[in-house]
């Protein structure tokens, strides 16, 4: 049975009031973001495997965005990686990882943002040696363009890269391994192809409705039903589902593809007004004029 486990190697004090106890019970799907901001993961169901990876789930409010922190703490580099940064939370992201005594090796996006500018290229200029990765499909700049099917190590654990266009041309889903040293229940960083209880638009940069279908009901809802689901975005408090959950209650996609395709077109959704910025840095690894600009959010 899962349950808190406390590790010694780990036992560092809480960053803020707002944080949650260093580790935490997966099987929590609704969470509020706010309790689950610097939480950590493990599990003891493989005292192998659990006392590996070291997880954290960090937001950034104006543009409602989860970045995720992972790494491998019992390798001896503790190798880290980001997952969808921020660029205005950088400082924030670097600190935890120098406090935590990890080596950030990869600065990775699921897609090319559309609300808010990632934060991958200010920290390749802050931590020289950290390496971006974006999907090829995406036609955008990266030290690393992945492909899907293939695997982003770090340490002795590794994420799987699966395709998942339909909201942008480019997004992935990245999931944790399936191998027995690999921790369990498994995770999805789905960035906006699969939000809790909702999805991405699909009106804009290339997007389809059908595609977006295909793309979550073959590459997400086939995954173990206990698979823990971690978004780009919440708008509504919640910071993790599960795949069996959405499969059951999610109002967009439990639909035919017919009924899904109608919803999609009749959101009526204001325009991105971060687009025109967000896009064009997001191209070119969030390398971007540093001068003083608004930042706005996008609801999806």
């Amino acid at each position: 049975m899962l349950r808190i486990s406390l590790l010694r190697f780990l036992s560092l004090p809480s960053r803020s009031s707002s944080s949650s106890s260093l580790f935490f019970n997966p099987i929590s799907p609704h969470s509020h973001s706010q309790n689950m901001a610097t939480s950590a993961y493990t599990t003891s169901s493989d005292s192998a495997s659990s006392a590996k990876l070291l997880f954290r789930q960090l937001f950034e409010k104006e543009s409602s965005t989860y970045t995720y922190l992972l790494a491998d703490v019992a390798h001896p580099d503790k190798p880290a990686l980001l997952i969808d940064p921020v660029d205005k939370m950088v400082d924030r992201d670097i600190s935890l990882v120098k406090e935590l005594g990890l080596k950030l090796i990869y600065a990775m996006n699921t897609h090319v943002h559309a609300d808010h500018i990632t934060g991958t290229g200010l920290i390749k200029t802050k931590l020289p040696g950290v390496k971006s990765i974006i999907s090829k499909a995406s036609n955008s700049k990266a030290d690393r363009l992945i492909e899907a099917g293939e695997k982003i190590h770090f340490g002795d654990l590794f994420l799987e890269v699966r395709a998942t266009p339909g909201h942008t041309l480019g997004c992935v889903t990245y999931v944790t391994g399936d191998r027995p040293n690999q921790p369990q229940p498994r995770m999805a960083f789905t960035g906006d192809a699969l939000l809790i209880r909702g999805c991405g638009r699909t009106d804009f940069q290339g997007g389809s409705s059908h595609q977006l279908y295909k793309s979550v009901h073959s590459q997400i809802f086939t995954l173990p039903k206990n698979t823990l689901i971690y978004p780009a975005h919440d708008y509504k408090g919640f910071s993790v589902s599960t795949v069996g959950e959405e499969m059951l209650y999610n109002p967009r996609l439990t639909k035919d593809e017919e009924t899904f395709q109608n919803i999609m077109e009749n959101l009526k959704l204001s325009y991105p007004k971060m687009i025109d910025i967000a896009v064009p840095a997001n191209m070119v690894c969030g390398l971007q004029d540093l001068s003083e600009r608004p930042v706005e959010s996008v609801s999806n």
